[in-house]
């Protein structure tokens, strides 16, 4: 099949309702003649921000207009065996100068029929809690499919949102029941300091997590061609000690909602809108008693919307708008440049929007399947950034001056 089967965009995360089933199903489709599933993505361009960063975001860069090769990633995707199959990606960082493991989901999965129900039952066997999930509104796959590592980006986020992304294995079993309702659950645990430097990442990247962190998912889906539609719930709860010579602990309780409405026109056009947010609760007895906070007990907030509209896999525009807010904590959220808080408060709030061209990529473009290129430009608007408008960080910094300009490319062969 042609990456447009899979993907509403020709190639890249957003998946169609055929791309769901094909992850579903543990990437076994097909009939098997392909030797080798190896894909090779690159990925850079020309980062811009209002005004300058008092200092480099990364060394070798400077404070703005930087051209930059942001990350070049080895993929393989496809069937192991008859019901097993992998997703597994590496990853070297342009701005870190440094290799490592990236996402990584394997896959059991087979049809079955119980008391004449058909279902799809797995496993799967992950590093990032919702790389498995089907859908683009859960945090390891959601928009903006890509981003400029060289600008700024607000300082809060919860757990589920990439908090322990390639630093925990966990293993989860699924189900979809008559291809409307989605149930799953599993546990995750880190991985040590001894197998972070194997894959490629330091002790400093280690969550200290105490036991197992459990994660769950539900969402019903209604397919009725060329109309798709989801709602769904998930989350995930962890125990963590931040200093592991004290025995105080931080927990961590995340929930999140999520919606997905599609409209799929025969490959000529496609118009997708996805919403979620989540609610955490924060636990921070560890935190407070070390006097890293105001706080024994805090929470935060994230909404995020998107609307897409693809014509004919070739040309896409996505708006997206997104809130973070949560309780006010100076000592949490202290002054600094850039990526401090005058005020304590997380609260963020903005806009992205996006247009791309996809010259190559589609089942009839020069040199299918084997090269697809996507090229974009991506603004991004702060109207509030870490709890302020202007001077928000302490050091005279307004949230505007954060609005950046991201022309890129992305290639994938």
């Amino acid at each position: 099949m042609p990456c447009s089967q899979c993907h509403t965009a020709a190639f890249g995360p957003a998946l169609t309702e055929y791309g769901r089933e094909f992850k579903l199903n543990g990437y076994t489709w097909g009939d098997g003649d392909h030797p080798m599933p190896i894909a090779f993505m690159i990925q850079g361009g020309f980062s811009h921000s209002d005004a300058p960063l008092p200092e480099p975001a990364a060394p070798h860069y400077s404070t703005n207009d930087n051209f930059s090769l942001d990350q070049v990633s080895l993929f393989f995707g496809g069937r192991l065996t008859e019901h097993l199959g992998a997703f597994v990606q590496g990853t070297y960082s342009g701005p870190d100068r440094s290799a490592s493991w990236d996402n990584m989901d394997v896959r059991y999965a087979r049809a079955v029929t119980v008391a004449g129900t058909d279902a799809v039952v797995g496993l799967s066997l992950n590093n990032n809690p919702t790389v498995q999930d089907l859908w683009n509104t859960t945090p390891a796959w959601g928009f903006p499919y890509i981003s400029s590592p060289l600008m700024p980006t607000p300082t809060a986020a919860t757990l589920i949102e990439g908090g322990l992304a390639q630093t925990v294995l966990g293993v989860t079993a699924y189900t979809m029941i008559h291809k409307h309702i989605y149930l799953e659950g599993g546990v995750y645990r880190d991985i040590g300091d001894r197998w972070l430097r194997t894959v490629g990442l330091t002790p400093d990247d280690n969550p200290h997590m105490t036991g197992v962190a459990p994660y769950w998912r539900l969402a019903y889906q209604v397919d009725s061609d060329p109309r798709y539609f989801s709602v769904g719930a998930f989350g995930m709860t962890g125990r963590f000690q931040p200093d592991p010579t004290v025995s105080d602990q931080n927990r961590f309780t995340d929930l999140g909602f999520d919606a997905v409405y599609q409209y799929t026109d025969a490959g000529r056009s496609s118009v997708t809108l996805q919403a979620s947010y989540i609610h955490e609760n924060q636990n921070l007895t560890a935190t407070f008693n070390a006097g890293g906070s105001d706080h024994s007990s805090d929470h935060l907030n994230t909404f995020r919307m998107d609307a897409a509209y693809v014509f004919h896999q070739t040309w896409g525009l996505t708006a997206g708008i997104f809130n973070i807010d949560g309780t006010t904590d100076a000592t949490l959220y202290a002054p600094g440049d850039v990526s401090g808080s005058a005020n304590g408060s997380p609260e963020s709030r903005g806009y992205v929007i996006q247009l791309d061209y996809v010259p190559f990529g589609k089942m009839m473009s020069w040199g299918a399947p084997w090269v697809n290129v996507r090229v974009g430009v991506q603004y991004t608007g702060y109207l509030k950034f870490n709890g302020g408008t202007s001077n928000y960080d302490g050091s005279s910094r307004s949230a505007s001056q954060n609005n950046s300009l991201f022309v890129f490319y992305w290639l994938a062969f």
